[in-house]
């Protein structure tokens, strides 16, 4: 068996582009290889600035011999059909071609005839050149000459086969032996017989760190090495580790120090400033908590003075974009909040939705009613939505738009505003993600809602939803926000109205207003609101589902709601409710009650459902109790009049774990009633009342949840 090797060497890949490329090359050689009839045993991959490497074991010399069989005449065929047979079988005698039997149809010639596989090299010289010119790359540029799109010129082919090269070449770049080492370091060029010569050439005289999880430690233990001796702390930051990795071939940790005057920026900018323009991992004192005067940057070499220069370099460089920030952060002071929000009207925020002024106002007009339905400090909310979106103007979120709400929190407090408007303007954005911490201070929790209650409306409004897996606005983001921020708090909030009464609040030509104004304010509106509610719904389901609830359970109660009056949640729009009915629901279930009551219902179900389809009818739960023969009818019966009465009781006072507890008893009576009675009895009357009373049953678990949906086995 044999090995493959090839390196594909250009100018410097994108360092977020490198880890995916590296498994989409692995990837396409595999399936390539196996298409042409070439197997083998394993693979690895590697990837770093200026190559992606592939190397695999265990190939063939060849691909596998073809044996195909050509069907001939029959006995007995005319002299010229078998010449034909022979001529294209490529057989001299017709001893040599077999005889296949077939009593239907009678015998017939057959050639077994058998192509020799092609050798290895030969079928890796045609295939890498393809995968090379179908290689995908987010972006592509072309050199002067060929028609090869390629991330950057590509430079050098490094291929072998059994160790030696595998002619081919792709615009004029021909496959060799040859790769390149560290351009300070170790350039080479370096002539590799092997995957183990090729590595251990690069990581010795050439100085390559060839695999990126072992750059990745490299930078981690250096820079936490760096820190221990300085008696700092690493500030973590997994995405700039990630492209730090992408940047250096032979990382080296070095720390430098900034001017102390910079210091009085927010810690937000600094960092920032640090990771987005110049790459360096912030340091923090582990003493208070807060950012060092220091940094860390990851050389792409050793230095002779051990790095001293390129720190002082690089210190002077970053003073310079602080110097910068600085400029801005005193501007913006300057200027102040308040003129700022002045400046929102030539900020659009969505064409057809107005100035960002314009969102302001709603969603001020949206926080004074959730501050009313929570209880909370009407006036701060009231100030807090009219400053929230000023720092959208400011200079140091214009240079670093990462900072919005967080830069208009540091002004707020610089122009003596509460601290906690000034963290409701900070927090307002939040959660970005479902990773991030949540909003939970009052006024936070308003002004995060009402934003993103504003936007969702407003899109259901002008009809730009998310569709497939295109989202350009983020909404569906937004939703899953106000889905945590209303349970991680425990918000009981009635959703339908509140949507209601703000998107009535818009233009009506924003709700695909008909010339009828109450038919759109009417038909048109109800069916936003609906839309948007089924949007937030399944948001919930996905969270509940990430959180390792039964995704029958939540269809079940979810469902409920559409189906039964009265004790049901009007319009399901009280998350915090569901949520609980989904929680006893799921407790209930783990009981024997509760098992036992759900296969009667299921028994019940089916009985009814196979007479519905028979008889074109469907049984209400109108039931004439003159009719009952059997004591386990009465039982039942009473048992589910009772419990029905209980589990409105219930219900209305939110009490889902009473609701169970009211159901438990059935489950009793469900199997007395089974064992006892049989219910398609021969009277059709008599039939059709137990059937109807069955129906009860069926009723009344509707009222707590579609048990229908909940499997039998978990």
């Amino acid at each position: 068996m044999s090995d493959l090797l090839l390196e594909l060497f250009s100018e410097e890949i994108p360092a977020r582009m490198q880890a995916s490329a590296q498994q989409r090359l692995g990837e396409a050689l595999a399936e390539g290889l196996n298409s042409v009839g070439l197997s083998f045993d394993t693979y690895e991959t590697a990837s770093g600035p200026r190559r992606l490497v592939a190397a695999f074991s265990g190939l063939p010399s060849k691909s596998a011999d073809i044996e195909e069989i050509r069907k001939g005449p029959r006995i007995g065929a005319p002299q010229k059909a078998l010449d034909g047979f022979l001529r294209g079988a490529g057989l001299s005698h017709l001893e040599e071609a077999e005889i296949e039997q077939d009593a239907k149809k009678g015998d017939y010639y057959i050639a077994r005839l058998t192509k020799p596989g092609k050798p290895a090299p030969a079928l890796i010289a045609e295939l890498i050149p393809e995968i090379i010119r179908k290689f995908h790359w987010p972006k592509s540029m072309r050199t002067g000459h060929g028609s090869l799109s390629w991330v950057r010129p590509l430079q050098r082919i490094l291929c072998l086969f059994e160790g030696q090269v595998v002619p081919f070449e792709v615009e004029g770049v021909a496959a060799s032996n040859l790769t390149e080492g560290h351009r300070v370091h170790g350039r080479g060029p370096y002539e590799v017989s092997s995957w183990q010569d090729y590595r251990q050439k690069l990581e010795g005289a050439g100085h390559i760190c060839l695999l990126r999880e072992q750059r990745r430690e490299m930078i981690k233990t250096g820079a936490m090495d760096i820190c221990q001796k300085a008696g700092l702390a690493l500030v973590e930051d997994i995405g700039l580790l990630e492209e730090v990795t992408g940047l250096v071939e032979w990382p080296v940790a070095i720390l430098g120090q900034m001017d102390k005057a910079v210091m009085e920026l927010p810690p937000e900018v600094i960092q920032l400033s640090m990771r987005t323009h110049q790459k360096y991992f912030a340091v923090r004192d582990p003493a208070t908590g807060e950012l060092a005067p220091h940094f860390i940057v990851i050389a792409n070499l050793d230095a002779r003075d051990g790095g001293q220069q390129i720190a002082a370099g690089n210190a002077k460089v970053l003073s310079a974009r602080l110097e910068d920030a600085r400029f801005f952060w005193e501007n913006d002071q300057k200027t102040g909040l308040e003129a700022m929000t002045a400046r929102l009207k030539r900020l659009e925020f969505k064409q057809e939705l107005g100035s960002m002024a314009d969102k302001v106002e709603r969603i001020t007009s949206l926080a004074q009613t959730l501050a009313e339905l929570l209880g909370y400090d009407l006036a701060g909310a009231t100030r807090a939505a009219g400053l929230c979106k000023a720092d959208l103007v400011s200079e140091m979120v214009y240079e670093f738009p990462e900072l919005q709400g967080i830069m208009g929190r540091y002004y707020a407090l610089a122009e003596g505003e509460d601290k906690a408007i000034a963290n409701a303007i900070g927090e307002h954005y939040q959660p970005l993600g479902p990773a991030q911490a949540m909003p939970k201070a009052p006024l936070c929790v308003t002004l995060a809602l009402a934003d993103k209650l504003d936007t969702l409306i407003g899109f259901w409004a002008i009809d730009e939803k998310p569709t497939g897996s295109r989202d350009p606005f983020a909404l569906r983001r937004s939703a899953l926000g106000i889905v945590r921020i209303i349970l991680e708090n425990q918000l009981r909030l009635p959703l339908r109205p509140l949507i209601r009464a703000h998107l009535s609040s818009l233009p009506l030509a924003l709700v695909h207003a008909q010339p009828d104004a109450a038919s759109a304010t009417s038909t048109e509106a109800d069916r936003i609101v609906d839309d948007l509610l089924a949007f937030l719904v399944d948001r919930l389901k996905q969270y509940l589902r990430d959180k390792g609830e039964r995704y029958d359970l939540i269809d079940a109660v979810f469902a409920s709601g559409d189906q039964t009056e009265g004790v049901a949640l009007d319009g399901q729009d009280d998350f915090v409710l569901l949520v609980n009915r989904v929680s006893a629901l799921a407790e209930f279930l783990q009981t024997d009650n509760g098992i036992n009551l759900l296969a009667g219902y299921k028994r019940a179900a089916n009985i009814l459902k196979a007479e519905e389809k028979k008889t074109g009818e469907t049984y209400q739960s109108e039931v004439n109790t003159s009719l009952f023969q059997e004591t386990a009818e009465q039982s039942l019966h009473a048992a589910l009049t009772s419990a029905l009465r209980q589990v409105k009781t219930e219900m209305r006072d939110e009490n889902y774990i009473g609701v169970m507890q009211a159901l438990a008893p059935l489950r009793g009576d469900v199997d007395a009633f089974f064992e006892d009675v049989i219910v398609n009895a021969d009277t059709a009357a008599l039939r059709h009342n137990r059937l109807s009373l069955l129906a009860s049953l069926r009723e009344a678990l509707l009222n707590v949840a579609d048990f229908s949906r909940i499997r039998t086995e978990v």
